[in-house]
């Protein structure tokens, strides 16, 4: 499995409620959220990792030369707009097989996440594999639409009556999404909830796997809540 974190907001949330360190380097319970992602990834069949983090982000480049790991490791520094602008500059390193992506700021259990890895890498016949949660804490969550069988019917930004879920910001994918990537590229859009409504639109096969919480660490008070969470 490859991998892949976007590491390239500015984290300005966690700024202005006096957290000096940049995103990547905030630790929960002793260890950075980098650090963490990636002992995760790794301890989940990792083949590679890929980082993109903006241009500002010194200590975190510093940080990332002195990390060596048993993997191929790809930094890509670069200021983008968007979150999937920051995803279409990984995408190089994704073509060659199933890959996740995810921000560097998401918590969860690490049980329920080799569980998810386990079944995107077991189905062939998916295109995607979403991690969602019925857990929100979420200033502008994006709803997940499910049939029976917990393939994906819709992306929106307001609850509808089969949204159980809200995306939980991890994304299983195949390189096939990678096209529709480029679609949204050159059709200007910048945001990954638009890219996921893309990829319906274009018929893959996606298919929603429950997780009991996701955290983002946007604000002071979610680093308490991430290292309250068990993890």
């Amino acid at each position: 499995m490859h991998y892949a974190i976007i590491a390239a907001g500015e984290g300005s949330r966690l700024k202005e409620e006096g957290i000096t360190s940049p995103k990547p380097l905030v630790k929960i319970n002793g260890e950075t959220l980098l650090e963490r992602l990636v002992r995760i990834f790794l301890d989940n069949h990792a083949e590679s990792i890929s980082l993109i983090i903006n241009e500002e982000m010194k200590d975190v480049q510093e940080f990332v030369t002195r990390m060596q790991l048993p993997v191929p490791f790809h930094c890509v520094i670069k200021s983008t707009p968007g979150s999937m602008h920051s995803f279409a500059a990984l995408a190089p390193y994704l073509h060659s097989g199933k890959f996740i992506l995810t921000t560097v700021d998401t918590i969860f259990h690490e049980n329920e996440f080799a569980k998810y890895i386990r079944s995107f890498e077991s189905d062939d016949a998916l295109d995607g594999l979403m991690a969602v949660t019925d857990y929100i804490d979420d200033e502008k969550p994006l709803y997940v639409g499910t049939d029976g069988s917990l393939s994906i019917t819709g992306f929106f930004d307001q609850e509808y009556p089969d949204c159980k879920y809200i995306s939980g910001g991890i994304y299983g994918l195949t390189p096939k999404a990678l096209t529709v990537l480029s679609h949204c590229m050159e059709t200007e859009k910048l945001r990954m909830r638009e890219f996921q409504r893309e990829l319906v639109y274009a018929g893959l096969r996606l298919k929603a796997m429950p997780f009991s919480k996701i955290i983002d660490v946007d604000h002071a008070g979610d680093i308490e809540k991430a290292e309250a969470f068990g993890i």
